[in-house]
């Protein structure tokens, strides 16, 4: 496998500029997950790796080998799509060997190679089905398949599950983790799912107006963002970002203009008895725990995380504590303050 480095890449497409000075180092071995919202040039970042995106300036290295204009052929890498793109007409080991077969590879290594895949990605039972007599999850798996028997030195998945329903998403979140422990592969996955990026990364890359906003382990990322934009976009619910308007008694800088807090480490008191008072607009029981949509004054919609035998009601008025060590705070232009 191979580490990637990223040197000060810019994409323009025109007058347009996609990607904006993008500076990252990938280990080997590592899962790496681009995330961001639509347009953020996470997936335009990932065909440029691939040589599917000319890039405009910079310098890209794989395995050490600068790679910034070659051929995608000669990259040693493998991408697997947001779509199946696998042959109607051929078999599971058809669609797996085809590449094989096109770039020399003997017979009996095509053979290996194949039962191998087709082990890790509990294919063997299915080697002379047609993709029209698979399920979705099981063609996903296929097309991951036709990427591993090419033994590339670095796996690129741009969305590959975002075709998938709810339930078999998250099996598959699951199985392709298993995979990169499996392979000790070095990978990179794009996402707009910041839920697959905090479950499966090694490292987030999280990605906005074509720069990146940020680097670090999902707990990094989720504990200490470094902007009130990836405060918002981490977590699910998202972090409560307000702005400040009068809130004297909470211990601030100079510079703060918007006060963040988790849903979960919102505490609630009684009226009065915290550092804001809220009244609950809304209650969702989700078994094990509650989420209590709260109005404050002059501001957004908050989210509390209680536990699911909280017993606060819809209408009722109460206080909110926010803890010293719990809050964010942020500056004009959205920066995290420390």
């Amino acid at each position: 496998m191979a580490t990637v480095e990223i040197r000060k890449i810019n994409k323009f497409y025109g007058k347009m500029q996609a990607l904006f000075d993008v500076d990252l180092d990938i280990s080997d071995g590592e899962f790496v997950v681009f995330v961001g919202p639509s347009g953020c040039g996470k997936s335009t970042l990932l065909r440029a790796l691939a040589g599917l995106e000319s890039i405009s300036s910079g310098t890209l290295l794989i395995g050490g080998k600068d790679v910034s204009h070659a051929e995608p052929a000669d990259r040693d890498v493998s991408m697997v799509f947001q779509s199946y793109a696998l042959y109607p007409h051929m078999t599971v080991r058809q669609n797996m060997e085809f590449g094989m077969k096109v770039n020399g590879v003997a017979a009996d290594e095509r053979n290996n190679r194949i039962m191998e895949a087709a082990r890790i990605l509990q294919l063997t039972d299915y080697l002379d089905r047609k993709p029209s007599q698979l399920s979705g999850g099981q063609r996903q798996r296929v097309a991951i398949g036709r990427s591993i028997v090419k033994n590339p030195a670095v796996f690129l998945f741009d969305e590959p599950l975002s075709n998938l329903d709810a339930k078999l998403r998250v099996q598959m979140r699951v199985e392709l983790e298993s995979l990169h422990k499996q392979l000790a592969a070095t990978m990179i996955y794009v996402t707009h799912d910041q839920v697959e990026a905090m479950t499966m990364a090694d490292k987030i890359v999280v990605l906005n107006g074509g720069r990146v906003e940020q680097v670090g382990t999902p707990m990094e990322i989720y504990h200490t963002p470094d902007s009130k934009f990836v405060a918002e976009f981490i977590g699910s619910p998202a972090m409560n970002v307000f702005e400040l308007k009068g809130m004297s008694n909470l211990p601030l800088r100079p510079d703060t203009v918007y006060v963040g807090c988790r849903p979960e480490h919102l505490v609630i008191a009684p009226k009065g008895g915290g550092n804001l008072d809220a009244s609950v607009k809304n209650k969702e029981q989700l078994g094990g725990e509650n989420l209590l949509y709260l109005a404050i004054e002059d501001g957004p919609t908050l989210v509390a995380r209680v536990d699911g035998d909280d017993q606060t009601s819809v209408g009722d008025e109460i206080g909110l504590k926010i803890p010293e060590t719990r809050m964010h705070q942020f500056d004009r232009d959205g920066r995290a303050l420390r």
